[in-house]
């Protein structure tokens, strides 16, 4: 990925320099806008299905919670696998249906945890996320080579976490540690991701060509969908390890 200070070495104008600026301004935006749109219908959801119990009777308890569950992965696969032949209204529409089935299997946080407990949890992440964002944002280092070693762990502790779901579940003390490590990974996937949305934009921006344009619109569906699980990976942890909830 390029870096955006390395731009004028090569031979982009000053005024060229500037434009990719403004539109990397625009990009982020565009990226935390539909991150902070899927977060808001995400918990906007999950108070609704938490204070239903005939909700919670047919999405968490009926045979529907397998979706649920497996929803979301199946749909960051697709997004990922297939980035390239899924339009941008497909993609969108993975973007939001992930944040929908994200809010239902959210419920059972509002269910284990009183609202101000819940409050405070968002507050922490917040505070958390935008610190750990506006790292990876500014950094000069290339986190590259962390971000796929992260990437590489997360993919590591989802097929634990399966595995431990299709046998028995996990331990107290095994609970505790996976929520440490959950949290420890997406802290760092949170900077790294952030200034691998902000590369792309600067490489697809500087080398791309005439396609460049519709690229974008779909990474920025794709950063804010790593953001977002980011987020709400953090949160679950943080209300697991520090609200004073049961296993």
């Amino acid at each position: 990925m390029a870096e955006y200070q390395t731009i004028g070495a090569r031979g982009v104008s000053g005024a060229r320099s500037a434009q990719i600026d403004e539109g990397l301004r625009a990009h982020m935006n565009k990226v935390y806008a539909l991150m902070s749109g899927a977060l808001l219908m995400t918990f906007a959801l999950a108070y609704l299905v938490a204070s239903s119990p005939a909700l919670q009777q047919v999405l968490l308890v009926s045979p529907v919670v397998w979706v649920v569950i497996f929803g979301p992965l199946a749909f960051v696969m697709i997004a990922s696998f297939a980035f390239h032949k899924l339009s941008v209204v497909a993609l969108n529409g993975l973007f939001w249906a992930y944040a929908a089935l994200t809010g239902v299997s959210l419920a059972t946080i509002f269910i284990m945890f009183d609202m101000m407990q819940v409050i405070t949890g968002l507050a922490y992440t917040a505070v958390a996320f935008l610190g750990l964002s506006l790292t990876g944002y500014l950094t000069k280092r290339n986190l590259g080579p962390v971000h796929q070693v992260a990437v590489m762990m997360t993919w590591g502790l989802v097929a634990f976490a399966l595995i431990s779901m299709l046998f028995g579940g996990m331990g107290g003390n095994t609970f505790w540690w996976m929520n440490v490590a959950i949290l420890g990974l997406f802290a760092v996937l949170t900077a790294t991701s952030t200034q691998e949305i902000k590369n792309t934009y600067l490489e697809a921006r500087t080398h791309g060509g005439p396609e460049a344009d519709l690229f974008l619109e779909k990474a920025a569906i794709i950063g804010a969908l790593q953001l977002y699980i980011s987020f709400i990976a953090m949160f679950r942890s943080i209300m697991y390890l520090f609200m004073g909830g049961d296993d």
